[in-house]
């Protein structure tokens, strides 16, 4: 008689979730490489635009407003279909819509890389965050299935890895890009990284998923897109029109109200696309929130960065690439890093040691002068990669294992949904935040009316009047109103990032709990044969 191994159990246990790939098989590694060749597209896409929006400023005559629009039309429609997304590849197959994802993500880029108005090259982007929305939870929540609790975090610091990788690769050729050809081309090289995530995720990646999942609602897709956008219209529309305007306010009570409708309804449905009773789940919440946090700090520095390194320091778009790696090499040491100081220390330290570092470095910034050279930049940047690595890699993995398995899909969309929520609001409350300060600050009183208005829509734009009209003081004046608006932004970036880790430090659940271990083993553990049943 044969006496029975470990290994021998793990086989004769049911896969979970359809899949036919289980848990200790070595193809699940190289199913992880297909999910980082497709998060790999994303994190590549991110800081490309980034790097680009300066030249796309000067050459389509794109306001800072237009700018943000450019970013957060991406991921106003990221965000909101993201629970969606994570729906339909709970019912119909993860490894069926990373790869539609992933062929609308492809169509988004090359009709980006065609278009010459602004208008179009915002709808190019939300046809690129219709794609992304697919992606991004999908490859999220098929890990849970793939990993077991000892090699998650491993796993997520993976595909986070990939994320990252993908951002200083990003401005580096896309400034590269930038020199050599159009701007259209920052797009147009995203084509054949999404084939290959494609050719990745057909060979490598198997198939999950739960039939039984809810249908997805269309009333509530729609309250959650139109919501978030008319939010976020009214805070980027706000520093123009003022707080005050009758459609700013009008705006804002339009979105109160759809979201709140949008609660209601989910609350009220018997199997809701917005599963709420996850946020009952206090390691769920609690980690969801603290990566939302840190993502709305990380979207806002992002944005003001490129503008100071082309238009402030005069680095063309190349050189803005090489600039930013020092917060891209801190980001990578730290999603190598996270997992050993997670065992070591717990979740709960690492992620509010992250955060402290990180509001560190943005009060560090918030000290830049207009005599200060790139250096001291370097310096908060790698720091501020560092704490965003170590708060944000552990919290998804905590929140992740905070999730039954069956809901792996809905709870990573909601995961991503929120973080999403804060990336846009950051881009738009943090970038107006810049716009008015910058306006307020700028001196155009000696210019004409069409020129001072030109003047005080961007400082790529103040730049351009000022080389036309040889005014050195405005050039001067454009640099120091931008600055000052800089310093805001990240004072008060610092600020949040340092709530948020009081915040972690005292309400985020301790690992050493029994009852909470216990609870994730369950939670991760293969399904039984009568699941379901």
């Amino acid at each position: 008689m044969v006496t029975p191994t470990q290994d021998d159990a793990v086989r004769r246990d049911p896969p979970p979730l359809s899949t036919s790939l289980e848990r200790g098989h070595p193809q699940r590694w190289w199913a992880l490489g297909a999910l980082v060749a497709s998060m790999l597209v994303l994190g590549f896409d991110m800081t490309i635009l980034n790097v680009a929006l300066p030249t796309m400023a000067r050459d389509l005559g794109a306001s800072t407003g237009q700018q943000q629009w450019m970013a957060d039309a991406y991921v106003v429609v990221f965000a909101s279909l993201m629970l969606p997304a994570g729906l339909l590849g709970d019912r119909f197959g993860r490894r069926r819509m990373l790869i539609a994802g992933l062929s609308v993500f492809l169509a988004g880029s090359l009709a980006g890389a065609l278009v010459d108005d602004v208008t179009w090259v915002i709808v190019a982007r939300a046809l690129m965050g219709v794609g992304g929305a697919l992606v991004m939870p999908l490859a999220l929540a098929v890990l849970p299935s793939l990993f077991g609790p000892d090699e998650r975090t491993k796993a997520v610091g993976a595909v986070s890895a990939a994320s990252a990788l993908g951002m200083p690769l990003g401005p580096i050729i896309g400034g590269w890009l930038l020199n050599h050809f159009w701007w259209g081309s920052v797009f147009l090289v995203n084509v054949p990284m999404a084939a290959i995530g494609i050719t990745a995720c057909l060979f490598l990646l198997p198939e999950t998923r739960d039939p039984a999942s809810p249908e997805v609602d269309a009333v509530s897709t729609a309250l959650t897109a139109v919501g978030l956008s008319v939010l976020v219209y009214a805070i980027i529309e706000a520093p123009s029109r003022g707080w005050g305007d009758p459609l700013v306010l009008g705006c804002f009570a339009v979105a109160v109200v759809l979201i709140g409708l949008l609660v209601a309804r989910e609350r009220r449905s018997p199997r809701p696309m917005l599963d709420l009773s996850l946020l009952a789940e206090r390691g769920f919440l609690l980690n969801t929130l603290a990566a939302t946090l840190v993502m709305f700090v990380l979207s806002g520095l992002m944005f003001v960065l490129p503008q100071y390194l082309q238009a402030v320091l005069g680095h063309d778009a190349l050189a803005t690439g090489v600039r930013m790696l020092p917060m891209m090499g801190g980001l990578l040491v730290a999603s190598r890093g996270a997992q050993p100081l997670v065992v070591r220390f717990g979740p709960r330290a690492v992620i509010s040691a992250g955060l402290v570092v990180l509001a560190f470095a943005a009060f560090l910034g918030s000290r830049t002068t207009v005599d200060d050279g790139y250096g001291a930049t370097a310096l908060w940047l790698s720091l501020a990669g560092l704490g965003f690595g170590f708060a944000v890699v552990p919290a998804m993995s905590a929140a992740l294992g905070a999730l039954p398995r069956d809901r792996a899909g809905s709870g990573s969309g909601l995961l991503m949904t929120v973080r999403q929520v804060g990336s846009a609001v950051g881009i738009a409350l943090l970038g107006s935040l810049l716009a008015s300060t910058y306006a307020d600050r700028l001196d155009t009183s000696a210019l004409p009316r069409a020129a001072a208005k030109a003047a005080d829509d961007s400082v790529v734009g103040a730049h351009v009047i000022a080389g036309r009209l040889g005014d050195r003081a405005l050039d001067a004046s454009a640099n120091a109103a931008y600055i000052h608006g800089m310093d805001l932004v990240l004072l008060v970036s610092g600020i949040a990032a340092l709530v948020t880790a009081l915040l972690a430090a005292a309400l985020l659940p301790s690992p050493e709990r029994p009852a909470e271990t216990e609870r994730e083993d369950v939670g991760m553990a293969p399904a039984p044969a009568d699941a379901g049943q």
